[in-house]
């Protein structure tokens, strides 16, 4: 399906910005890292909002003492202090990384992760409508595949094709734990093995410097992070009109009736 195919171009390209075995998410432009927060005696996460300082992403609040510049992509953007406090017991048995205050490895990978799949949920929204959709048949049905609105197309596509989807990423995920088990405290957020460095599957034959690979990893995240909020308003969008965004777009691009019948009323010349 066009779907799957678009899934494995969006983790091969967004996952070989994050899969070189020498290189962490503390590469690129520094920023000086504040002091050791003082304890108090309190608990971890009170004490990381008593040492708060100021958030580049909301330069009206205060980032937590765990945001401390050093991770790439971190501007201080934690309203609701998840860095304040330990990873769950759900990762509980993965040695290195379970129960740690300040260990945003694991929020990395949950963004990197979630959004990769907005990456490919944005493809799919648009796609249909700017290249047309798969031909349907006897079995499928003629126009199982022809429902541009995606909400409406997910309950329409045939059960196998929804299945098909469902296996592959399945995959995936499962692939992804074993690399966490078998890296341990190594693990790099979002590393698949895909992309530049020593037996990783590299199609591209990507090589960067330390300097440009740091940069693409910004890139990944930015793209990620805007997509995670695009996604959102095309489902919301997708919602409240019952079309597709292509549908939406074109309908805005054409002169409206009210401004067209304007026109009678004023005199020849103007």
């Amino acid at each position: 399906m066009k779907i799957a195919a678009a899934s494995v171009i969006a983790f091969a390209s967004s996952a070989a910005a994050f899969s070189a075995p020498s290189m962490t998410f503390s590469l690129g432009k520094k920023k000086g890292k504040k002091a050791a927060p003082k304890p108090s005696g309190a608990s971890p996460s009170a004490d990381a909002w008593a040492n708060a300082g100021p958030s580049l992403a909301l330069p009206f609040a205060k980032a937590p003492a765990t945001l401390d510049g050093t991770m790439l992509g971190d501007v201080g953007f934690d309203p609701l202090g998840f860095s304040t406090v330990p990873v769950g017991p759900w990762f509980t048995g993965l040695e290195g990384r379970n129960g740690q205050i300040g260990n945003l490895a694991w929020y990395r990978e949950a963004e990197l992760i979630h959004g990769r799949i907005a990456q490919v949920a944005v493809v799919g929204f648009l796609a249909p409508g700017l290249f047309g959709t798969l031909p349907g048949n006897d079995w499928t049905g003629n126009d199982a595949y022809s429902n541009l609105n995606p909400l409406e197309a997910f309950s329409q596509v045939p059960g196998l094709a929804i299945l098909q989807i469902f296996l592959f990423m399945t995959y995936l995920e499962v692939r992804r734990i074993n690399i966490i088990k078998e890296e341990g405290e190594n693990y790099q957020p979002g590393d698949l093995r895909i992309g530049q460095g020593e037996s990783r599957y590299n199609p591209f034959g990507l090589e960067y410097s330390e300097e440009a690979y740091a940069e693409k990893q910004l890139q990944e995240l930015k793209h990620c992070r805007l997509a995670m909020l695009g996604v959102f308003g095309l489902w919301a969008q997708a919602q409240a009109s019952g079309v597709g965004v292509t549908e939406q777009l074109s309908a805005a691009l054409v002169t409206p009736d009210y401004y067209a019948k304007a026109g009678y009323f004023l005199p020849e010349g103007i």
